[in-house]
């Protein structure tokens, strides 16, 4: 940063960091036996949508990274999401995945298009849980919709989950930041 962006207030962004993926498994050891919230097996990339021929690479170059073992959804708001399955206690696999569909993307020239990943857990009452990781802010904040439908958050679940992740996780400080993943693959 120089001296006229620290005058006017401007700070640069941050680079994404995908390596912080990595440290999603020790989280969810942590999530386990602080809150009973197993993994899934389930996560998800999300993107903006590209359209014609760029899609087509995408999808070719996705299922052959990963042998065909990932499905492409649009969601109500036109994003696509890129689901990646992995038997529930293969955490490990389920990160190097995502770490390769968001590497793979951009260096493809997509970055721009990343939006967040996403790793899913549920606990013993099926209340489920996100664990979402900001592309452009390079931090993790947790998403769990309220049981019963509809588009409520359970916000207190939220805050302790974000107190029991601090060590483990970089979150996101900014909780105006912390957009829902309504209907999200994964969760």
């Amino acid at each position: 940063m120089g001296f006229l962006d620290a005058i006017l207030g401007r700070s640069k962004p941050v680079r994404p960091d995908l390596d912080q993926l990595f440290a999603l498994p020790s989280a969810a050891v942590t999530l386990q036996a602080a809150a009973g919230f197993e993994p899934t097996g389930l996560g998800s990339v999300c993107f903006a949508s590209v359209e014609g021929a760029t899609f087509s690479r995408i999808q070719e170059e996705a299922r052959s990274l990963l042998d065909g073992s990932v499905e492409f959804t649009q969601d109500a708001y036109g994003y696509t999401w890129l689901l990646v399955r992995h038997p529930p206690e293969d955490v490990a696999g389920l990160v190097n995945d995502l770490h390769a569909l968001n590497t793979s993307l951009e260096e493809a020239g997509f970055g721009p298009q990343l939006l967040c990943s996403l790793a899913g857990f549920r606990d013993e009452r099926q209340r489920s849980l996100a664990l979402v990781y900001l592309y452009k802010r390079g931090t993790f904040y947790p998403f769990s919709p309220k049981e019963g439908g509809g588009e409520k958050r359970d916000n207190p679940l939220e805050l302790q989950v974000r107190a029991m992740l601090g060590d483990d996780l970089t979150i996101e400080q900014d909780l105006a930041r912390w957009f829902p993943v309504w209907g999200a693959p994964g969760l």
